[in-house]
């Protein structure tokens, strides 16, 4: 009984110290959770910001498209007045502009494809924080049953179960000899009532006497 006592403290004594060690993984991977929400909040905010440049850059587009466009018209009319200076200015201008223009669409793809994979990247954090998510809660649950576990192991071991054992079979001990002292007086209760049926009340003793004589008298008649 003491070697199998010893056993099972050793082994609790093994499971609290796995426990305890758990707490600090635990803790660890509270604070990475956390860390990669920051993550994904700032990937969020740069994506924002990504499609504020694709849209500047889509405005920046459009107005040199229409500023080469308003040179070309003003070339033409300048070239039907005769006014070549002026032509040729107009020609500079909307030429200048049309290299802006592929410059601004060279740049709109590229930061269109950054915008892309920012995106995707976002989703793909996104995604591994949800199903880390689910893990963690998974593991915290098994810490909470672990440590609920553990506490109710520590409280049963800290029960003296013989003692308890012992007071159980004294309380029966008691109430079996309760029921016992009930069962006796009721027994000599009813005992008693049967021997005072059997005896004479005095006030009727010589009557009874009488009447005794009497059946004696008449049962020697008869014989």
């Amino acid at each position: 009984m003491g070697i199998l006592k010893r056993i099972k403290n050793i082994t609790m004594a093994q499971i609290n110290g796995l426990l305890d060690k758990a707490e600090e993984p635990i803790s660890i991977l509270n604070q990475s959770m956390l860390e990669m929400e920051q993550e994904i909040t700032k990937g969020q905010q740069a994506y924002a910001y990504q499609l504020f440049l694709e849209k500047q850059q889509v405005a920046a587009i459009a107005n040199t498209e229409e500023v080469v466009s308003k040179r070309t018209r003003q070339a033409k009319l300048a070239v039907d007045k005769g006014e070549e200076s002026i032509t040729k200015l107009a020609l500079q201008e909307k030429m200048n502009h049309e290299k802006n223009l592929n410059l601004y669409k060279g740049q709109y793809e590229t930061i269109k494809n950054q915008t892309k994979n920012l995106f995707e990247k976002v989703n793909q954090l996104k995604e591994e924080y949800s199903e880390l998510q689910n893990r963690r809660l998974l593991l915290l649950s098994r810490a909470n049953v672990a440590r609920t576990m553990k506490q109710m192991n520590n409280t049963v071991a800290s029960f003296h179960t013989e003692s308890i054992a012992k007071g159980f079979a004294r309380a029966e001990n008691h109430i079996l000899l309760l029921e016992a002292e009930v069962e006796a007086n009721h027994q000599l209760s009813n005992q008693s009532q049967v021997i005072a049926s059997y005896l004479i009340e005095p006030t009727m003793q010589e009557e009874v006497e009488k009447e005794l004589e009497k059946l004696k008298a008449t049962q020697k008649e008869t014989v």
